[in-house]
């Protein structure tokens, strides 16, 4: 069974705000397949460290901007 990640995710807003940008458009720009931002964007996969921060210049945010974590004052078991 996957677990699903607990990161979560603004790709599909920041690619809205950006001319609707298509899940391909930012695949290629990045150097990964859409199925692979599909499931980012979905939280069904984290990206590595390199991709997230790939992500976030894509966008011209900082990284937190694109992905949270929660604490562990937030975090739920």
């Amino acid at each position: 069974m996957v677990r699903p990640t607990r990161v979560t995710n603004r790709i599909r807003a920041l690619r809205f705000e950006h001319g609707e940008m298509t899940q391909a458009e930012l695949a290629k720009s990045i150097g990964a397949t859409r199925q692979t931002v599909i499931a980012i964007e979905q939280g069904k996969y984290s990206p590595t460290l390199e991709m997230a921060f790939q992500i976030a210049a894509v966008f011209g945010v900082p990284l937190d901007d694109v992905f949270q974590y929660p604490t562990s004052l937030e975090s739920t078991p």
